[in-house]
């Protein structure tokens, strides 16, 4: 377990310095036709264990992303107490020099954590709540695979594929 704590941590360290190196002009090679994509989630790690957290999410994405490199979508997956919970967002990947990695950030409205859970996620007083989601993405291809930091509870990896 202290060996995924540090690639975590590498992956918070990563995002950290990539971001001032970013701009929101799309470069060159992000230049490209508009596409979809259909994401999953594949592997699941909660900070602070507990019993009663659900790893397996069971994740299901559609993703439009656009030629300037912004991108939107809606997903829908069961959130770390096991119930449905549903993510519509926007957002940007950043291209990290010519490598195949980008640095995604999206943000939208989360719904989902209601009754006991309501308060497990900030500003959530109406069962809807803003959130921001980074993560960082390498691409082979047709297929991307993203680590995705959920806030201070968990890091979640992903699995998508360009249609």
């Amino acid at each position: 377990m202290s060996e995924l704590k540090i690639a975590l941590n590498g992956v918070v360290v990563l995002l950290a310095a990539g971001l001032p190196l970013t701009t929101w002009a799309a470069d060159s090679r992000d230049v490209q036709d508009a596409f979809w994509s259909v994401q999953t989630s594949v592997y699941t790690v909660h900070y602070s264990p507990d019993p009663d957290h659900n790893n397996h999410q069971q994740l299901i994405c559609l993703e439009r992303h656009l030629p300037d490199a912004t991108l939107w979508g809606a997903a829908t997956f069961k959130h770390s107490f096991g119930e449905r919970a549903n993510y519509v967002y926007y957002g940007k990947r950043f291209a990290l020099g010519q490598s195949a990695f980008h640095l995604k950030l999206t943000g939208g409205l989360l719904e989902g954590y209601k009754g006991e859970y309501r308060d497990k996620i900030p500003l959530n007083r109406f069962g809807v709540a803003p959130v921001i989601i980074p993560s960082l993405e390498a691409t082979y291809g047709r297929v991307s695979s993203d680590v995705v930091l959920l806030g201070a509870a968990a890091a979640m990896v992903t699995v998508s594929f360009k249609l």
